[in-house]
C-alpha cells in the first residue's frame, strides 16, 4: 500500500515536470520557453552562451525558412515575373507613346515597297492635268507630246504652208477654177510635208548632237519608224492628188518632190547644195501650166522666163533657210555657199540680203507673168 502511494505521488509530480536533456537543450532555453526572466539566461562570457545564441539564431532561421522559405521563394518568382511583365509592358507603352508623340525620337523609316508589286495605273507626265472630259480625251498627256502634233512639227509646217499658199495664189492668178486651186494647194502641202519629214530623218543624228530644239525626232517624241510610216501613207495620198489635175502635171510634181528628197542626201554639204532647190522649184511652173481637171487634162509648156525665175527663187529660199543652221553646219565642216557668205557677211546681213533677193524675184515673177503669161 505504501509503495502504491509513493508511485502515485511520483507520477503526479512527474506530470507537471518537463524533463530536459542536457545534451539536447540548455537550461537557458528551458527558461525561455517557460517565460522566465532575463536574469536566468546565461550572460555573455559564460560558457555555452555562444552555442546557445547560435543555436537560437539557427533555430529561428530554420523556423523562418521552414515557415516562409517556400512561400517567399514562390512568391518572389511570381512577383518578379509579374513585375518584369508589367515593366516590359510599361516600357513598351512608353516607347510607343514616345515614338508617336515625342519629337526627340527619330521617325521610323517607311517600309520599302515590294519590287514585284506593279501599279497598273497610267501616271501622267509632269505638268499634265487630267480634268473633266478634256482630260479623258487627252489621257493626261501634253498636246506637245501627241503624235500628230509632233508629226506636224517635224514636217517643217511654216515652209510647207507658205509654199502651198503661194502655189494656190499662182493658180488663181492664171485663171484656174477654185476646185483646181484647192487640189493644187493640198497637193503641194502634202508634198512639202513629205520633204520635211525626210529632211528630219536624214538629220536626226546631227540634230541630236547639236541639241536642236523643235525637232521631235531628235528629242525622242517621235521614232523613225513612225515618221517612215507617215511618209509612206502621205506618198500613197500624194499620187492620186497629183494626177487629179492631169497625169502630165502630176508626174511633173512627183518628180519635183523626188528631186527635193534626193537633195537631202546628195551634194548637200558642198558648193552645189543649191542644185536640188533650183531644179525642184523650176518644175513648179510646169506643174501649173500642164494642169487641168481630170487625169486626161493636157496643158502647154511654161514660159522660159518663168522657169528661170522660179529656179532663182528656189536658190533664194535655200539660202534663207540655211541661215538658221550655219553654226551647226560650220561645226560639221560643211562648205556650201550659204555658209561661205555667212562667214563673210554675218548671219544677220545674210538674212537681210536673202529677204531682199526673194522679194525681188517674186516681183519679177509677177511682172513677167503679167506680160508673157504662164504658158507659151
Amino acid at each position: 500500500m505504501a509503495k502504491l502511494q509513493r508511485w502515485q505521488r511520483s507520477r503526479t509530480a512527474g506530470e507537471g515536470t518537463i524533463p530536459v536533456a542536457e545534451d539536447v537543450a540548455p537550461a537557458g532555453a528551458t527558461d525561455r520557453i517557460d517565460g522566465s526572466s532575463v536574469e536566468d539566461v546565461p550572460q555573455d562570457g559564460d560558457e555555452g552562451s555562444t552555442v546557445t545564441e547560435e543555436s537560437a539564431v539557427t533555430e529561428e532561421g530554420a523556423d523562418t525558412e521552414r515557415a516562409n522559405g517556400p512561400a517567399d521563394t514562390l512568391g518572389t518568382g511570381v512577383a518578379d515575373d509579374a513585375d518584369n511583365d508589367t515593366d516590359n509592358d510599361a516600357d513598351n507603352d512608353a516607347d510607343t507613346v514616345g515614338s508617336a508623340g515625342s519629337g526627340d525620337e527619330e521617325p521610323a523609316e517607311p517600309e520599302e515597297a515590294d519590287p514585284l508589286a506593279r501599279d497598273d495605273r497610267v501616271t501622267p507626265p509632269a505638268g499634265a492635268r487630267r480634268t473633266g472630259f478634256w482630260g479623258w480625251i487627252t489621257r493626261g498627256t501634253s498636246p506637245r507630246d501627241w503624235t500628230m502634233v509632233a508629226l506636224a512639227q517635224a514636217a517643217h509646217p511654216k515652209h510647207a504652208v507658205v509654199t502651198a499658199l503661194a502655189m494656190g495664189a499662182a493658180a488663181t492668178v492664171t485663171g484656174r477654177p477654185a476646185r483646181e486651186v484647192g487640189v493644187i494647194a493640198v497637193t503641194v502641202l502634202v508634198g512639202q510635208t513629205i520633204l520635211g519629214w525626210h529632211n528630219d530623218l536624214v538629220d536626226k543624228r546631227r540634230d541630236q548632237r547639236h541639241q536642236r530644239s523643235g525637232k521631235p525626232l531628235a528629242d525622242g517624241r517621235l521614232d523613225s519608224g513612225t515618221v517612215a510610216y507617215a511618209m509612206l501613207a502621205a506618198a500613197l495620198l500624194l499620187v492620186p492628188l497629183a494626177i487629179t489635175t492631169g497625169i502630165t502635171a502630176g508626174c511633173i510634181y512627183l518628180g519635183s518632190v523626188a528631186i527635193g528628197m534626193l537633195g537631202n542626201v546628195v551634194l548637200r554639204t558642198g558648193p552645189l547644195s543649191f542644185w536640188s532647190w533650183a531644179a525642184s522649184f523650176a518644175l513648179l511652173p510646169a506643174y501649173l501650166s500642164y494642169g487641168g481637171w481630170g487625169g486626161q487634162a493636157q496643158g502647154s509648156p511654161p514660159e522660159t522666163s518663168i522657169v528661170v525665175l522660179a529656179a532663182l527663187l528656189g536658190v533664194g529660199v535655200h539660202f534663207t533657210r540655211a541661215v538658221w543652221g550655219l553654226v551647226a553646219d560650220h561645226e560639221d565642216g560643211w562648205t556650201y555657199l550659204p555658209l561661205r557668205l555667212g562667214l563673210k557677211l554675218g548671219a544677220t546681213r545674210l538674212l537681210a540680203l536673202c529677204t531682199v533677193y526673194n522679194v525681188v524675184i517674186v516681183v519679177l515673177l509677177v511682172v513677167f507673168g503679167a506680160r508673157d503669161g504662164l504658158t507659151r
